[in-house]
This record gives C-alpha cells, sequence and structure tokens, in this order.
C-alpha cells in the first residue's frame, strides 16, 4: 500500500473502454485509406500532390490525437497508414508496383513516417485529473 492509502501502482492504466477500442480501430482504417490515397496523389501531381498528401496524413494523426485525447488516437491512423504504404509499395506477380523509384516516393515514405512521429510525440497524453497527484500539493 502506497503512503496516500491507494493501492496499485500509480503507473497503471484503466482497461481501455469498448468505445475507445472502436474508434482506434475506426483511425487505424481511416490511416490505411489515406495512405492508400496519398500514395495515388503524391504521384499524380508531383509537389502539390506530395504536400497535399502528406498534410492529410498529418491532419489525421494529429486530429486522431485530440479526438481520443492520447497519443494512441495518432499512433493508430499512423500503423494504418503505414502498413498500407509498406504493402502498395511490394511489386505485384505481374511486376507491377504502385511506387516509382523516384524523389517523391522517397519523400513521401520518409517525410509521412517523420509526420507520423512528430504527430504522435505532440499528441496529447493522457494526464490524471485528480488533483492529488500533482506534485507540491
Amino acid at each position: 500500500m502506497s503512503m496516500s492509502g491507494q493501492r496499485g501502482s500509480s503507473l497503471a492504466q484503466p482497461r481501455p473502454s469498448a468505445g475507445r477500442i472502436v474508434a482506434h480501430l475506426g483511425l487505424f482504417l481511416l490511416g490505411a485509406v489515406v495512405g492508400a490515397a496519398g500514395t495515388l496523389v503524391q504521384a499524380a501531381w508531383f509537389p502539390g500532390g506530395l504536400l497535399l498528401a502528406l498534410a492529410g496524413a498529418a491532419g489525421l494523426f494529429l486530429g486522431g490525437s485530440r479526438a481520443t485525447g492520447s497519443r494512441a488516437g495518432a499512433v493508430a491512423p499512423a500503423a494504418g497508414w503505414m502498413i498500407a504504404v509498406v504493402l502498395l509499395t511490394s511489386t505485384r506477380p505481374e511486376g507491377d508496383f504502385f511506387f516509382g523509384a523516384g524523389v517523391g516516393s522517397y519523400l513521401f515514405l520518409l517525410g509521412g513516417m517523420a509526420v507520423a512521429v512528430m504527430c504522435a510525440t505532440l499528441g496529447l497524453g493522457r494526464q490524471p485529473h485528480d488533483s492529488v497527484v500533482r506534485l507540491g500539493k
């Protein structure tokens, strides 16, 4: 038992609710859709399409974090985006693929990963609402 009379670790997190799980699953699927759309847009209109695809991904990642109030809200769509983009980079049996070996494709891949890390880092972390956990009180 701790000094404040509470049981358990202060680092223990409550179990996520069913609504939170559904929200993260929806964000994961939305991330996959944005990744697939960004793959097509960035190649179609090179400088503008690349910026549009990265801005759309950043908006989804940061918006997911703000909507759920946690960093996991940014990680879920980022994981969906990453899986969709990686699957679209593999070659098909016919030898076709979505990504060409150009500068735009590499900028999209690396830029999207950097945007995902930045949005997950800048996203809101879960903060306790109780005043007893504040230092100096």
